[in-house]
């Protein structure tokens, strides 16, 4: 590729998702009057009556390195009993986006924050997402808290939920953070100038290693995917780096899985409807069975979510280099998600990949419409007001937000595939090392360690 034409990859690659955005039915830009809407919210947090002061507790915000749109805070608290007190705190974004409003229905026609290598687009103008609804760092802002204790072998006992008026006292970013929980990277500047913070985050991590262990007892799945994210230099693709988990990222994790089972379970104690992120039951569990004795193990003739998890820890342990591929294998054979609404008295559908009954979606409602919407019912519940939707308004949300994040999901993974194409652009030739990780009539799928390092003049190497 000429280099006039790798200096234009990023407006050919925004090219491509304006035109993929509005084929799925989304909306690129906001409307002239959700903007008009956002530039007239006033500057500061307006006073609410009966919101906790919780100014004081040293919050502090994990997220990506260049995260603005910050949706959680979380604290935690060393009682003397050997129990620990979680909060979450979640941005009050339904106190800016009301329905009805312009805003709102941008938001609910893209239902999520659409993340792809040329540009965001987010569900929410800056105006909101990264400034007025954003948990930014020493800003004070109106927050739903959610409130757990958590006892040595990671059972969640007393819970709350508070509207309460905090401050993030510590922007963070996984990788750093993480390194530094590791014990292979130094602490942090932004932890040490916090009194305390560091402690916390101590005590965080080793609460959110118990959550974990104790969802593993109960059959959630131990997955592992690799996502790969674009780099740019100017407006060339540059290279392409695969992000690892660490533990900052399964410690927010592990509190929002931890919060969202709470919010669902303080909804259908309130007799509330419960907007539910499901993953049903797998309906092609038999060729999980037979992806298994593929590999010599057996599982179960009906859907085991203990069984299936023992196996995938084996499968780690024997060979972590192709268990990513293996558990995306998995994941796509156990089926998507979805959003459900229940009703009081109905049978609940629950979480196959979570091993949980009570979930939803609550803690990012900068970025998910479905959050919004169990923001608001939670505020009605809290202050005993009338349902804010009919029982069919929110069957049929369910469904749209359930459509659109596919539609979401299909235009991510042709700008990731459409990214990478740039980059490599100008390597065809060029060897790399690499896994097979399929093979039909249409072709092979390879994938490739290290798409910076090259291997020409040298005999490809690829394990089979």
């Amino acid at each position: 590729m000429n280099n006039h034409l790798k200096e234009q990859q990023r407006a050919l690659l925004l090219r491509v998702a304006y035109t993929a955005l509005r084929e799925h039915g989304l909306e690129p830009d906001f409307p002239p009057a959700a903007l008009a809407e956002a530039n007239a919210l006033p500057d500061t947090v307006p006073a609410e009556a009966g919101a906790l002061d919780l100014r004081h507790l040293p919050w502090c915000s994990i997220d990506n390195d260049d995260s603005l749109d910050l949706d959680q805070l979380t604290v935690a608290e060393a009682l003397p009993d050997g129990r620990t007190t979680i909060m979450v705190a979640v941005a009050d974004v339904s106190a800016a986006v009301v329905p009805g409003s312009a805003l709102d229905a941008h938001a609910g026609t893209n239902t999520t924050s659409i993340y792809t290598p040329p540009r965001n687009f987010p569900m929410l103008p800056d105006r909101l997402s990264t400034d007025l609804t954003s948990l930014k760092g020493d800003a004070d802002r109106l927050a739903m808290v959610i409130e757990m204790t958590v006892d040595p072998s990671g059972a969640i006992g007393e819970q709350a939920i508070h509207r309460a008026l905090v401050r993030n006292h510590a922007k963070l970013a996984y990788n750093s953070v993480g390194a530094w929980l590791e014990g292979s990277g130094e602490m942090p500047a932004a932890v040490a100038a916090v009194p305390g913070l560091a402690d916390n985050l101590r005590l965080q991590d080793r609460v959110a290693q118990r959550l974990k262990a104790r969802r593993h007892e109960h059959g959630a799945l131990e997955l592992e995917t690799i996502e790969v994210r674009a780099l740019f230099d100017g407006d060339t693709v540059s290279g392409l780096v695969a992000e690892r988990r660490n533990r900052a990222k399964e410690l927010i994790e592990d509190f929002m899985i931890a919060a969202n089972g709470m919010v669902a379970r303080y909804l259908e104690g309130k007799r509330f409807p419960v907007m539910r992120r499901v993953v049903r039951s797998p309906e092609r569990w038999q060729r999980i069975v037979e992806l298994a004795e593929s590999f010599g193990s057996e599982l179960p003739a009906e859907p085991d979510a203990p069984a299936l998890n023992a196996f995938l820890l084996q499968r780690r342990a024997a060979d972590p280099d192709r268990f990513p591929d293996l558990s995306l294998t998995v994941i796509k054979l156990m089926g998507r998600g979805e959003y459900a609404v229940s009703f009081p008295g109905q049978p609940v559908t629950g979480h196959f990949g979570l091993a949980v009954t009570q979930y939803t979606h609550s803690t990012a409602p900068n970025r998910r419409y479905p959050d919004l919407i169990t923001q608001r019912l939670v505020k009605a519940a809290l202050a005993g007001t009338a349902l804010p939707y009919k029982p069919d308004e929110l069957s049929e949300l369910a469904t749209h937000c359930t459509e659109q994040e596919d539609a979401v999901q299909k235009v991510e993974r042709l700008l990731r595939k459409s990214a990478a194409a740039c980059y490599l652009a100008d390597r065809v030739g060029a060897q790399f090392d690499g896994l097979v990780t399929g093979a039909s009539p249409k072709g092979t799928w390879v994938r490739v360690f290290d798409p910076v390092r090259r291997r020409v003049g040298v005999r490809r190497r690829v394990v089979q």
